[in-house]
């Protein structure tokens, strides 16, 4: 069995709720949902937890904006 949280390991199905953990701790709720629903749509992954865990997820580690900063929160 995979371990949960690796990568590739969700269906897109399944984005919106771990998403909608991975962001329940912020205070930039809409934009934190709306790029962690993109990064997971592209990498089927989100880092388990509220924060940091990035290297779970390579691809959704990696995704970086034009300028350098991470994508994916």
């Amino acid at each position: 069995m995979k371990q949960s949280g690796g990568e590739g390991s969700l269906r897109p199905e399944e984005c919106a709720g771990k998403c909608e953990y991975r962001c329940s701790e912020t205070s930039h709720k809409k934009p934190c949902l709306f790029f962690c629903k993109m990064c997971c749509a592209k990498c089927l992954c989100v880092p388990s937890g509220t924060y940091g865990h990035k290297e779970e997820c390579p691809c959704y580690n990696n995704w970086k904006t034009k300028e350098g900063k991470p994508k994916c929160p």
